[in-house]
C-alpha cells in the first residue's frame, strides 16, 4: 500500500505567521500522499472577543452556542483555511481547501447533552467519511487542507476537534493506505514537565497514558489529542506520532523525534 501522511497542525503555530510559513514549507517538500489538518482556536477566541461573545472551554473543548459557531466557521473554514491554502500554493502545491460539508466528505452528529452541553459540536465516525472521493483528490496529486468544521447532513454546520478530524480520516483511510498521523504543534512532545522542553516522553502505551492522567502530568488540551491518537491506533492506524512541527521533515524519515504513541 502507497504511504499517506496524515499531519494536523494547531497551537501557537497558527497563531504565528512565520512558524505556520516554515512548516508549510517543510509541508511542501514532503514526499508522497499527504492531508492537513487545522485547528486555529486562539484566532477564533479573538474573533469572539472582539465581537463581544463570551467562550467557554471545557478539558480543552470549545462550546459552541449558535453565535460562536459562526464565528468558528468564518474562522476555520474561512480565514485560516484560505490563507493555508494560499501559502501553499506559493510553494507550487496544488491544495485544496475544505471543510467537512463540501462533498460530504465528513458528516457528523451533534454530541448529545451529558453531563456538559456543548453546544453546536460535532462527534465523526469513521464510517461517515467519503474516503473513496478522498483517494481520487489524492491520486489526482491534490493535497486537501481540511478545517475544523463538519455537517450533519441536514444542513447544520458543527464545530468539531480537529485532532478527532484527522483521528477519523486516519482510520477511514487506513484499509487503502500505510497511515501515519502526526500531531504537530510547538512543543517538542508530550513533556513530562511542562516547564521543561526537553522532558519528551519518548514512548507512551495506553497503560503508561492512564498513570499520566491520574498524575495530572497530562491534562487540559493534551487530553483530547491523546484521545484521538489511540482510537486511531486501536482501529488500524500504523503509527501516531506527536511533535514539534519544527521537526515534521524528521517524523517523516523515521528519525526518532518527538513523542511516538504504541499498542
Amino acid at each position: 500500500m502507497k504511504k499517506l501522511y496524515i499531519i494536523k497542525i494547531g497551537g501557537n503555530i497558527i497563531d504565528n505567521p512565520i512558524a505556520l510559513e516554515k512548516f508549510l514549507m517543510d509541508f511542501s517538500k514532503m514526499q508522497g500522499l499527504k492531508i492537513l489538518v487545522h485547528g486555529g482556536g486562539k484566532v477564533a477566541s479573538e474573533f469572539a472577543k472582539k465581537m463581544g461573545v463570551s467562550q467557554a472551554m471545557v478539558n480543552g473543548r470549545r462550546i459552541t452556542d449558535a453565535e460562536t459557531l459562526k464565528i468558528t466557521t468564518m474562522v476555520y473554514a474561512g480565514l485560516i483555511n484560505k490563507q493555508i491554502v494560499a501559502l501553499l500554493q506559493s510553494q507550487h502545491m496544488d491544495a485544496i481547501g475544505l471543510c467537512g460539508a463540501d462533498a460530504n466528505i465528513i458528516k457528523s452528529s451533534k454530541r448529545e447533552v451529558a453531563d456538559i452541553d456543548y453546544g453546536f459540536v460535532g462527534d465523526v465516525l469513521s464510517s461517515s467519511i467519503n474516503s473513496n472521493l478522498l483517494s481520487v483528490f489524492l491520486e489526482m496529486n491534490l493535497v486537501p487542507v481540511f478545517s475544523a468544521i463538519t455537517h450533519d447532513g441536514n444542513g447544520q454546520l458543527l464545530n468539531t476537534n480537529a485532532d478527532s478530524i484527522a483521528s477519523v480520516l486516519a482510520v477511514a483511510l487506513s484499509d487503502k493506505y500505510n497511515v501515519q498521523l502526526n500531531y504537530c504543534f510547538e512543543k517538542n512532545g508530550v513533556l513530562e514537565n511542562i516547564e521543561d522542553e526537553n522532558s519528551v516522553i519518548k514512548t507512551i502505551t495506553k497503560t503508561k497514558y492512564k498513570q499520566l492522567l491520574q498524575t495530572g502530568i497530562i491534562s487540559k488540551g493534551m487530553i483530547p489529542k491523546l484521545d484521538s491518537a489511540f482510537s486511531a491506533i486501536q482501529q488500524g492506524v500504523c503509527s501516531v506520532v506527536i511533535a514539534n512541527a519544527d521537526e515534521l521533515i524528521n517524523t517523516t524519515k523515521n528519525e526518532h523525534a518527538g513523542t511516538t504513541l504504541i499498542a
